[in-house]
């Protein structure tokens, strides 16, 4: 059996019976609201933010799908395409993610400071790869990379946290659970490893880079977004529970 007969899914994590200090109503707030804007759907691209391609240039999403870039100055592209989805499987995946990793860290740093890192996650994300790949004109859309913050946030304060996941080993299926530290790092590694050949050529799919990127922002901001005091009550109320 080859590592391409492994599949893991991510089930959640033991911090689901924690007790809280803050409710999670953002957390909340963007799943219930997400598969209201994916009706709306629209894409947005790396050239387009960056005046470099014309006006009414269109690029095909899908065998019935089509996306006309507009001439308008869209600044804020980055920021709404964070709530735009490549398809429903695509949204699924991502506030799957989002209920479970999210709760934790609105938890640990309050609701206006969880807004500001999860939009500031995204814009660097959406900057990782358009670095990477600047005239690309592949539409980059998702919450992926404001989720990958969330991810790499929590990482840096619930390390030990255990991750359950169902593993799918051919036609064997059987449960785990492992530190967080190490599903995060392995699907970190798993985002590099992919994203490696878009360094020498252009390719779709999966926006790997923004993925890094937001992880690494998470990574990175949290030490300034994390309320102290919240983390410390956490800690507290958290401590007869263990780490999973």
């Amino acid at each position: 059996m080859s590592a391409a007969d492994v599949r893991l899914i991510v089930i959640t994590d033991a911090a689901i019976a924690w007790p809280r200090s803050v409710s999670d109503i953002v957390r909340q707030s963007l799943i219930a609201g997400a598969p209201a804007v994916q009706l709306r759907d629209k894409a947005a691209s790396a050239r387009e933010l960056l005046h470099q391609v014309e006006a009414g240039t269109r690029v095909r999403l899908g065998p019935a799908a089509d996306c006309i870039l507009g001439g308008t100055p869209t600044w804020y592209t980055p920021v709404t395409s964070m709530f735009l989805h490549g398809g429903w499987l695509h949204l699924i995946g991502n506030m799957w993610f989002l209920w479970v990793f999210g709760n934790n860290i609105e938890d640990s740093m309050g609701h206006l400071r969880y807004i500001l890192f999860y939009l500031i996650c995204g814009l660097g994300a959406a900057a990782a790869q358009m670095v990477v790949n600047p005239a690309s004109t592949i539409p980059m859309v998702g919450a992926s990379g404001a989720i990958s913050g969330i991810m790499g946030a929590y990482i840096v304060l619930y390390p030990r946290v255990r991750v359950h996941m169902l593993v799918f080993l051919g036609f064997f299926i059987t449960t785990i659970a492992v530190p967080a530290w190490v599903m995060l790092g392995y699907w970190f590694l798993l985002q590099v490893l992919g994203g490696l050949p878009a360094l020498a050529q252009e390719s779709g799919g999966v926006a790997f880079w923004a993925h890094a990127g937001g992880f690494i922002a998470g990574m990175v901001l949290i030490w300034l977004f994390r309320n102290r005091t919240l983390v410390a009550r956490r800690t507290k109320l958290v401590s007869p529970y263990g780490w999973g």
